[in-house]
């Protein structure tokens, strides 16, 4: 289950899962889902992947109640750290 998406059809369905893992409130599950496409939009270096992804991130963090790490995805989201060398999540 934690095998990274090599091609778009893949990213598609990781994000059509935690989609409908978010409806669900299993925010946990959605989680998992929106950080295996954010790693995908990484190695694809797509930087609008990437904040939109760093977006649902966050407000599923912000569900959770981890304020902190909802507000660093959001940062990521906004593009203050697009140019970080070692990573989004790394």
């Amino acid at each position: 289950m934690n095998r990274q998406p090599t091609d778009i059809v893949s990213l598609r369905m990781f994000h059509c899962r935690a989609a409908s893992a978010v409806q669900g409130a299993q925010y946990h599950l959605a989680v998992m889902h929106y950080r295996t496409c954010l790693e995908s939009a990484e190695r694809r270096e797509d930087v609008q992947a990437m904040r939109f992804f760093a977006l649902k991130l966050s407000e599923c963090y912000a569900q959770m109640g981890l304020r902190e790490k909802a507000m660093q995805f959001r940062l990521l989201a906004d593009g203050d750290s697009s140019e970080r060398s070692d990573g989004l999540i790394g």
